[in-house]
C-alpha cells in the first residue's frame, strides 16, 4: 500500500505543476496538455479506488491514519478536476469571445433601407388622426347646433303660420322638422334638443 501511495502522491504533484503550464500553453498545445492531465487525473482515481480497498485490509492501529491519507488524496485529485474543469471553461469562453470578434471585424456593414421608418412615424399619424376625428366632432357639434336653431325657427314659423289659419304650411313645416329631428338623433345621439 505504501508504494501505490507514495507513487499516487508523486503523480498528484505532477499534476499539479502540469496545471501551471495550462496557463503558459499555446493554443494549439492547450489541448494536448488537458488531455495528459485528465489522463492522469483518471489513472489516480483508479489508484484510488485500489488504496480505499488496501486501507481497509491494513492493521487495526494503522487503518484509520490509511484512511485519512487516503482521503486527503481523494480531495486533491478532486480539487485538481475541478481546476481543470475551471480552466476550459475559461478557455471556451474566451475562444467564443475571440470567434465573436472576428465575426464582429469581418462583418461589413451597410446603410439602412430607403425604406426604413422611425416608429415615432407611426405615432404622428395616430396623432394627426386623432386631431382630424376631433374636429370631425367638433364640426358635427355645430351642425346639429345649428340644425337645432333652424328648427327653434322653423318652429316659430309654424306657430306664426297655425295662428294665422296657414294650416298646409304648418303640416309640410312640422314634416321637415319631424325630419330633421330623425336625421340629427341618428346622426349625433349625444346632441340633447331643446
Amino acid at each position: 500500500m505504501d508504494t501505490l501511495y507514495q507513487q499516487t502522491h508523486k503523480q498528484v504533484h505532477e499534476i499539479q505543476s502540469r496545471m501551471g503550464r495550462l496557463e503558459t500553453a499555446d493554443k494549439q498545445s492547450v489541448h494536448l496538455v488537458e488531455n495528459e492531465i485528465q489522463a492522469s487525473i483518471d489513472q489516480i482515481f483508479s489508484h484510488l479506488e485500489r488504496l480505499e480497498i488496501l486501507s481497509s485490509k491494513e492493521p487495526p492501529n494503522k487503518r484509520q491514519n490509511a484512511k485519512l491519507r487516503v482521503d486527503q488524496l481523494k480531495y486533491d485529485v478532486q480539487h485538481l478536476q475541478t481546476a481543470l474543469r475551471n480552466f476550459q471553461h475559461r478557455r471556451h469562453a474566451r475562444e467564443q469571445q475571440e470567434r465573436q470578434r472576428e465575426e464582429l471585424l469581418s462583418r461589413t456593414f451597410t446603410t439602412n433601407d430607403s425604406d426604413t421608418t422611425i416608429p415615432m412615424d407611426e405615432s404622428l399619424q395616430f396623432n394627426s388622426s386623432l386631431q382630424k376625428i376631433h374636429h370631425g366632432v367638433d364640426d358635427l357639434i355645430l351642425d346639429g347646433h345649428n340644425i337645432l336653431d333652424g328648427l327653434r325657427n322653423q318652429r316659430l314659423t309654424l306657430k306664426v303660420g297655425s295662428l294665422l289659419g296657414d294650416r298646409e304650411k304648418a303640416c309640410c313645416y312640422s314634416l321637415i322638422q319631424f325630419s330633421i329631428c330623425v336625421y340629427v338623433l341618428i346622426m349625433c345621439p349625444q346632441i340633447v334638443i331643446f
